[in-house]
């Protein structure tokens, strides 16, 4: 098993705060060769009657290293991992990378985190860990 990230305590609480059922802490994915592959949170909503459940999977990052670069580039190659591999494995379940919101601002408002937004390689959903809850979802 993995360690959970600094933030994942948190950001579980600002999920479920946000409407959101935990159903799997960590989400577990075993290839078919045996490997494990855990990202940090799985949930699910009732969007509507009629439109059913929204399923999605979240990978948190704390980006706490003195390199933000090198942080955006580790979560970049988990992130897309693990895309690859939910569009395999799990396609209803949709990716995102949850980051503080201070993050957001430093790392995904500058020009490399806007071009992964802007050409939709990374969605973010951003919180605040004081007040444990979820300040925006970024497609």
């Amino acid at each position: 098993m993995p360690a959970k990230d600094f933030y994942h305590e948190i950001v579980k609480k600002a999920m479920i705060n946000n409407g959101w059922t935990i159903t799997h802490d960590p989400f577990h994915i075993r290839l078919v060769r045996g490997k494990n592959l855990f990202i940090d949170l799985g949930a699910e909503r009732l969007i509507a009657a009629e439109r059913g459940t929204e399923k999605i999977a979240v990978e948190i990052k704390s980006f706490r290293r003195a390199s933000d670069i090198k942080d955006l580039e580790e979560a970049l190659g988990q992130f897309v991992l693990y895309h690859r591999i939910l569009t395999r494995y799990e396609p209803e379940r949709t990716l995102y990378l949850a980051v503080t919101e201070e993050v957001s601002r430093l790392v995904f408002e500058e020009e490399a985190g806007l071009i992964l937004i802007e050409d939709g390689i990374i969605r973010l959903v951003t919180f605040d860990p004081l007040e444990e809850a979820i300040i925006r979802w970024i497609p």
